[in-house]
């Protein structure tokens, strides 16, 4: 796990629970330019919970990718899940150095990470000074299992990527999070709080962002396949059949009130809840606008049903909007994406830093 970050073109690589997405990206002046990307799908069971449990499966998938994106560097960054990782800011001494920090950590590691020592990857950052002691400094710690970054990085090199850092999701979020701000209008400080709901394959996850920083999530196991499922099992289609209707159209004139409306009904429920659980924390920002990611966040109707049933300005996720594109790539097909792209995207944005 590596903080520092590289001036030339990364591979943002992105494994779900649905779907492999790639996207390159390399620094362009103030912003950057898309110079490929790639989505290929996976096979049911081959991620779940974000862990893979089979690796032939991603690698097949990733290789694939690799092959449609072509990009001009193999150099790749990929994430573990932030449920995945242990994220602590330690106060230290500010007299120490890398290799002093590095040597405190070791020896405090009962302190702050639940699982042996022996078994951890970690990685530190120094935030700079402490804000109340002027002779102690903020550093971020982040630990995880050693087999979680091992399996990632293996699935990297067997599909011929060569790996430049492992981050985490929640990191790459807020990283692409900086891109996204521009939909949204510009907010005095004591405004600036944010949902962001991230709608995958099957779970949907509702983040609060208070300057470009996540301060609350919540994670519900609902999400785009359920409606999958329901397709299939309505018109009797395969699951194949099934996920390409729901995203091509074609279906029977009952389709939107009898399937969509009801799932879109239960999933602005979720939204609502998890909205309602941040208020009982006892959070006191309000949340004024909403930002909807993932492919399952574009289904026709949701944001405009979201925005009635909350009250507030509801949009869809776009982080490629201001970027450049390689004239290769199909830009509608890379924009009807560009949604599903945020933990990607995120990933290669780490050049800019």
């Amino acid at each position: 796990m590596r903080f520092r970050a590289s001036s030339k073109g990364l591979i943002g690589v992105d494994i779900t629970s649905a779907t492999v997405k790639l996207v390159e990206l390399r620094r362009a002046g103030a912003s950057y330019q898309v110079e490929s990307y790639a989505v290929r799908p996976l096979r049911e069971g081959a991620v779940v919970e974000r862990r893979i449990q089979d690796m032939g499966a991603v690698v097949d998938a990733l290789s694939r990718a690799v092959q449609q994106a072509k990009p001009q560097t193999r150099r790749a960054v990929v994430a573990v899940s932030a449920s995945a990782a242990i994220t602590k800011t330690l106060t230290l001494p500010a007299s120490l150095n890398d290799d002093e920090i590095e040597t405190r950590i070791q020896l405090d590691s009962d302190k702050h990470i639940p699982f042996p020592f022996s078994e951890v990857a970690f990685d530190f950052q120094r935030l700079g000074l402490n804000a109340r002691y002027a002779d102690q400094q903020d550093v971020l710690l982040v630990a995880c299992r050693q087999q979680d970054v091992s399996q990632l990085t293996d699935a990297l090199l067997q599909a011929g990527l060569t790996p430049e850092a492992v981050d985490v999701e929640t990191f790459a979020m807020e990283r692409a999070f900086t891109e996204v701000r521009h939909q949204l209008p510009q907010l005095p400080g004591d405004e600036d709080c944010v949902a962001l709901v991230d709608i995958g394959a099957t779970m949907n996850t509702f983040h609060v962002l208070r300057e470009g920083r996540v301060v609350y999530s919540r994670d519900t196991v609902f999400g785009g396949r359920q409606l999958t499922e329901e397709i299939r099992s309505r018109y009797g289609l395969s699951l194949d059949e099934a996920g390409l209707a729901k995203k091509r159209g074609g279906l029977p004139d009952d389709y939107e009130s009898s399937v969509l409306a009801p799932f879109l009904d239960t999933l602005v429920q979720q939204v609502g809840r998890s909205l309602q659980l941040y208020y009982t924390a006892g959070r006191n920002q309000e949340i004024r606008h909403m930002v909807l990611a993932g492919g399952t966040g574009m289904l026709p109707g949701l944001a405009e049903q979201l925005a009635r049933e909350s009250g507030m300005d509801v949009v869809i996720a776009n982080p490629l909007a201001r970027m450049k594109v390689n004239g290769r790539i199909d830009i509608q097909t890379l924009f009807a994406d560009a949604s599903a792209m945020l933990t990607a995207c995120g990933l290669a944005m780490r050049s800019r830093r």
